[in-house]
């Protein structure tokens, strides 16, 4: 899959929208693409990360947030595919700088939607 120019969707970024979204989208999209917003978010708030990271964390979320992509989320099963790619995409490039508080900080979020065996997931975050 190639990736869309999610950079153009930074302006669609705001904490209250993040939040918003995972709330209504967080069973339908998965614990791995949940896991992996959630370190964005998180690491976006980071003194460790360069400006250039954040922005490219920034045009991730929005691109996230946005009903308006590649391929809409109201799609069933494919809706959210291209979300997921672009956040794993991200978070490669910032994986270094992701701070271990922050992967547990991230994990224990998903207790509110997810059981632990589908939490286990995550353990294949970089995996299709």
């Amino acid at each position: 899959m190639e990736l869309p120019d999610f950079m153009s969707y930074a302006n669609r970024f705001s904490a209250n929208d993040f939040v918003d979204k995972i709330s209504r989208i967080a069973k339908r999209a998965g614990a791995k693409l949940v896991y992996a917003a959630f370190i964005l978010f998180y690491t976006l708030q980071s003194d460790k990360v360069s400006k250039t990271d954040k922005a490219i964390i920034i045009g991730a979320l929005g691109y996230m947030i946005s009903p308006l992509d590649v391929i809409p989320d109201a799609i069933p099963i494919a809706g959210l595919t291209d979300d997921l790619a672009v956040l794993i995409y991200v978070l490669k490039k910032v994986w270094g700088d992701v701070d271990p508080e922050i992967k547990d900080k991230a994990k224990a979020k998903l207790t509110k939607w997810f059981d632990e065996d589908e939490i286990a997931e995550i353990d294949d975050l970089f995996k299709a």
